[in-house]
């Protein structure tokens, strides 16, 4: 196992870059310390299988250093980076039997046959795969092929890392669901350094201990999945975790605080001296109706089975909020609380640092 840490990482696919504009993957300077499980989230074409590969060694960054432990990595071979890794689609030897796949990586370093049946029967039943492993691997389907493409990588003990990129596309949601929390389960057992590449928010929140959200080649927050629906430090945080994701509504600032259409609301923060237009995010979740507060209109309502999702307008911008089954919507003349305590202050997409003073 190994602490990584990233000393300030860029990386552009063309040559030369001059501009900011032309990393794909955006400086990064971080330290993931040993035994704990990541997340890599975001968008298509974010960045994070760019940096996944700069973890490993199938890509050498144009700028700054890979550190396993204290050892500069940064030009090593995955092979000596000693890490496994699993991709989005199976890579296995069809000829073989399951058993053998699962037995390969721990036979090519030459693990006794004993070490290697304990371990590829530990895997197998990890995995669901104790009924197949006499089969040949040429005849599973495509989550049957991925779930040995999975056991593969988890096979070895002797590795710092266990790199996963988008390892679920092709398993059906039940098994997803299945296989999320033995991967969470295998994590709690061994304590090995496990990165997981996803832009499925559930399957991000449910295995990390902390997840890096990254949007156009940029790293905009990394936290706990608390942390990220709590206090998101961005609006694209907030949009993209959450359903719904966080309403994000343009108001004015009069000395730090902040209106719609000239009524006041109450946050947690202040905008910084200057700033006349932001936004103010709050989450559905911390939106209610109420005898007084902000006119509204009810624009659409979702049933959702345990709520309601109701989309309204006010202040000529969307907002969303959650109503219980059985809960009241108002039929016009609407009034939207907001709580104090979970609305924000954003600035050019970023959380205002100052804290309010009423």
């Amino acid at each position: 196992m190994a602490r990584i840490e990233l000393k300030h990482i860029r990386h552009a696919y063309g040559a030369k870059p001059s501009r900011e504009e032309d990393y794909a993957l955006k400086e990064v300077h971080h330290i993931w310390p040993d035994g704990g499980a990541y997340a890599l989230l975001g968008p298509s074409g974010c960045g994070k299988t760019t940096l996944l590969n700069i973890i490993s060694g199938l890509l050498t960054p144009s700028e700054g250093q890979v550190m396993f432990e204290e050892i500069d990595v940064t030009s090593l071979s995955p092979e000596r980076r000693n890490i496994a890794q699993v991709f989005q689609f199976p890579v296995i030897y069809d000829t073989m039997t399951v058993y053998d796949n699962l037995a390969f990586p721990l036979r090519n370093r030459g693990a006794g046959e004993n070490i290697v049946k304990e371990r590829v029967m530990e895997i197998a039943d990890l995995t669901d795969l104790t009924e197949m492993l006499s089969r040949r691997a040429s005849g599973l389907t495509a989550d049957g092929k991925q779930k040995i493409s999975l056991g593969r990588g988890l096979v070895r003990t002797d590795v710092n890392a266990i790199l996963f990129d988008e390892p679920l596309t092709v398993i059906d949601p039940h098994l997803k669901f299945q296989l999320r929390s033995k991967l969470k389960e295998l994590h709690q057992r061994v304590s090995r350094t496990m990165i997981y590449v996803t832009h499925d928010q559930t399957e991000a929140l449910t295995f990390a201990d902390k997840v890096v959200v990254m949007n156009v080649g940029e790293v905009v927050q990394i936290g706990t999945p608390e942390e990220l629906f709590e206090k998101p430090e961005h609006t694209f945080v907030g949009h993209f975790i959450g359903s719904p994701g966080m309403n994000v509504i343009p108001c004015d600032i009069d000395n730090g605080k902040a209106f719609l259409d000239g009524d006041a609301v109450r946050t947690t923060n202040r905008a910084p001296s200057g700033v006349s237009r932001a936004e103010i995010g709050v989450r559905p979740e911390y939106v209610s109706f109420a005898d007084k507060g902000l006119d509204a209109q009810v624009v659409k309502v979702l049933d959702a089975g345990r709520f309601r999702i109701v989309e309204t307008r006010c202040a000529g911008h969307p907002v969303k909020l959650l109503v219980p089954e059985g809960g009241e919507i108002p039929a016009d003349g609407a009034k939207l609380e907001l709580r104090h305590d979970r609305t924000r202050i954003y600035c050019n997409g970023r959380l205002a640092t100052e804290e309010a003073t009423q």
